[in-house]
């Protein structure tokens, strides 16, 4: 049986009075891809940065139900939120490099985690860009700006930087969405390459890339899990009418 590294029960999301997950139940397998995928606003990002507390930031926001990471609720007020988010990363769709040199930006995390060894920290570094597929492109110029890479090498520095600390999740929100089809390309290869080490979430309006990238996949809709299954049988046999018409671009 497939260890389960996440799970959620009965899990609903408000914005103020407004419900914008009801009652999702589902999980997350260790060492998959899971994509999420669903219309605009269907509450897909809301609910994949519910699982690692991102929403705690936006005022007026509450939860009902449950998250589990490695079998400890999240939402108990005993978490470290911080911490959590270590063992669970984020890459936003944007990608959001540090006005930093790259090494600096790889190096972040780290320095924060109490990590000043020199040695240490570079051989984190060079690691981490290996995994991202990234070092071989800047090992000649750590020390420049990082703003000075493309669209896609950002990217795989966001990567890059989310592994320096070994974190358990990788979380990433459209992390193609912005990147052209050579660099997006590179991204799918590194998903596939890493889920033999991390456990990966993906949210994707791309119903190709969901179907190319990922093992599992959850369609969501009006902020309600329609279904849930291994991604072959969700693209060829789904067993819910809207996902059949989401799928075959019938709305969305």
């Amino acid at each position: 049986m497939q260890d389960n590294i996440i799970t959620t029960k009965n899990f609903s999301f408000f914005y103020g009075n407004f419900k914008a997950l009801s009652d999702i139940s589902l999980t997350v397998p260790k060492n998959r891809v899971t994509a999420f995928i669903g219309p605009s606003g269907c509450g897909k990002s809301t609910f994949l940065r519910s699982l690692n507390r991102m929403n705690d930031i936006i005022p007026a926001t509450r939860v009902e139900g449950k998250v589990t990471f490695m079998n400890q609720d999240i939402y108990e007020k005993k978490v470290d939120v911080v911490h959590l988010r270590r063992q669970i990363g984020m890459v936003f769709q944007k990608s959001n490099p540090f006005p930093k040199s790259i090494f600096e930006n790889v190096a972040y995390g780290l320095r924060i985690g109490g990590i000043r060894n020199k040695t240490e920290l570079s051989h984190i570094v060079e690691h981490s860009l290996k995994q991202a597929a990234l070092w071989d492109e800047v090992k000649d110029r750590l020390n420049t700006s990082a703003m000075e890479l493309s669209g896609g090498q950002q990217q795989r520095l966001c990567i890059a930087r989310t592994l320096a600390v070994r974190p358990e999740v990788i979380l990433m929100d459209e992390p193609a969405s912005a990147l052209d089809p050579l660099a997006t390309q590179k991204i799918e290869d590194l998903i596939f390459q890493l889920k033999s080490d991390y456990t990966i979430v993906i949210v994707t309006h791309n119903m190709q890339q969901a179907s190319r990238v990922s093992d599992i996949t959850a369609f969501f809709y009006l902020g309600e899990l329609i279904e849930v299954d291994h991604t072959e049988k969700m693209f060829t046999n789904p067993g819910n009418k809207r996902t059949e018409d989401y799928i075959t671009g019938r709305f969305g």
